[in-house]
């Protein structure tokens, strides 16, 4: 988002005041969009609550075990559901229909509202390592550049590191989002973004 800004920004006829009207464009956005995702964030803790108070409830009203093992297997991952055989779901199935459907969480806890901050200061956050090249370079061309290479860093780092997380090859993982990044900025750039 931040890079829709400061590529918007001419560094050949940008002053001071342009760079501060995309400073202040810049932050304000991810102020926003980091307030969405952490409100997205806690609608989506909200809505696996819902999920598995559904599975439980289904658990607790089926007619027969298979039905309710269905239900558990409906609400598992399918790779994981399907290397359960009817023991296992069966074994589920008892746990949970023991299980009083005051134990599943309706509403939020702590940890969502920690989790919503932390996703709302992710998004937030991260503007500031491409924005601060312009707090400290007069010469908004050469703000840009640096603030360009920053963003690109930034890419090939969160590529790595997802990369790492998903046992995928790091370095061809941050490449890779390094080429996607700028595809989408071209891309959002070209469209007026």
């Amino acid at each position: 988002m931040v890079l829709t800004f400061t590529g918007s920004l001419s560094a050949a006829e940008a002053g001071h005041q342009e760079v501060r009207a995309m400073l202040v464009g810049a932050l304000g956005c991810n102020l926003a969009w980091g307030i969405i995702d952490g409100v997205l964030y806690l609608m989506e803790s909200l809505s696996e609550r819902a999920h598995n108070l559904r599975t439980l409830r289904e658990v607790h009203t089926a007619a027969e075990p298979e039905a309710g093992q269905r239900a558990i297997a409906e609400a598992l991952p399918p790779f994981l559901a399907g290397l359960l055989d009817t023991a296992q779901l069966e074994e589920m199935r008892v746990k949970l229909a023991q299980t009083p459907a005051s134990a599943a969480h309706r509403s939020f806890c702590k940890e969502d509202f920690i989790g919503a901050l932390a996703v709302f200061l992710w998004v937030f956050l991260s503007t500031f390592p491409v924005v601060i090249p312009f707090l400290f370079i007069a010469d908004a061309r050469t703000g840009l550049r640096v603030s360009n290479a920053i963003a690109v860093g930034m890419l090939f780092v969160a590529g790595y590191a997802f990369g790492r997380l998903s046992g995928v090859r790091p370095w061809l993982t941050g490449i890779a989002m390094v080429v996607l990044g700028l595809v989408l900025v071209g891309i959002t750039i070209a469209l007026g973004g």
